[in-house]
């Protein structure tokens, strides 16, 4: 697993450390060879989002204790894939991005400008 750096290019901080968000759960968006989907994106919820993933096959908002996922609620922080937030900025339907939570490696694939766009506060 690689912490590494924000698309700020400073350290990465975490997204959520209440209910540990990342693919490897550490609160981080940090991602590493097993996460294929590059959940490098840390978004904060937003009802639109939510049901826009809902309806493109990924439920967010139903808890799912095996895999350690709680459920989402509008305002609650998350890390998404990288491909969805692209998908969602498509349709208009973006998430608030911290851009100080959010791994460089998504720069590979959205613009900074895109994620600035959508940007909130990290506090």
């Amino acid at each position: 697993m690689r912490t590494g750096k924000n698309v700020l290019g400073s350290d990465l901080e975490p997204c959520c450390l209440s209910t540990r968000t990342g693919f490897y759960r550490t609160g981080k968006c940090a991602t590493g060879p097993g996460d294929v989907g590059l959940h490098v994106v840390c978004a904060e919820m937003t009802d639109a989002f939510l049901a826009f993933s809902a309806a493109h096959g990924n439920d967010l908002t139903t808890p799912v204790p095996e895999f350690d996922f709680p459920g989402l609620k509008a305002g609650q922080r998350w890390c998404i894939c990288v491909g969805r937030w692209q998908e969602a900025l498509d349709a208009g339907v973006a998430p608030p991005v911290v851009l100080e939570a959010t791994h460089i490696s998504a720069l590979e694939f959205v613009s900074l400008e895109e994620l600035k766009a959508h940007a909130v506060s990290a506090a």
